[in-house]
Order: structure tokens, then sequence, then C-alpha cells
């Protein structure tokens, strides 16, 4: 299973590089509800703004946080929560930012 993010700066047209991100997973009870987040890596975007192999190895829920407040954004934190389920897939999640919003989709 591999995982990797690309993040744009959509206001200038160019990637975001240099922007720290977290990936955690989620910490589930038996019957499946999830009680928590737990941190699993910290990374920060290359010139590119991406990265690459994230270290998401098992199914279930999983979020990657974006430390954004560095980039003048009105959100300081985007918080992006998906679910894994192929455990041999590959799981791209990018991330499109701009000053006052952002989107997101499952790329390929």
């Amino acid at each position: 299973m591999s995982l990797s993010t690309h993040v744009l700066d959509t206001a200038t047209g160019r990637p975001a590089a240099g922007l720290p991100l977290r990936l955690e997973r989620a910490v589930r009870t038996l019957d499946g509800t999830t009680t928590g987040w737990i941190a699993v890596t910290e990374a920060v975007t290359d010139d590119d703004g991406r990265v690459a192999d994230l270290p998401a190895t098992i199914p279930g829920p999983w979020r990657l946080v974006f430390d954004t407040a560095s980039r003048s954004a009105f959100f300081p934190e985007v918080t992006i929560a998906f679910v894994i389920e192929d455990p041999a897939g590959h799981h791209h999640v990018p991330l499109l930012l701009a000053p006052f919003g952002y989107s997101t989709y499952r790329g390929s």
C-alpha cells in the first residue's frame, strides 16, 4: 500500500513547497468506533509540493493534517479524512489550496 499527496497553491499557480503535514490513523474500538487519532509520521512537501510514500500500511480510516498557517490562509489547518480499503493499491490525496478555500479529490 502506498500513499502520496500533492499540494498546489491555486492563487499563485505554483506548488506549495515546504508545507508541513502529519499523517494520522484512527484509533478504534472492537466495534469499529473511532475514539481518537494517533500520529504516524510527519513530513514536509518538497519543491514540487509533493510527499511520496507515506506509511499508510493498514486498511481503515486515515487523515492528513496540513499546517497551512504559514501560507497566510484563512484556514490555519486543513484536515482531510479518508478510508483505505484496498491494502494493495496506491492512494493519492491532492490538496488545492487558496487563501480562502481549499478542495481535494481522490487522485491516481
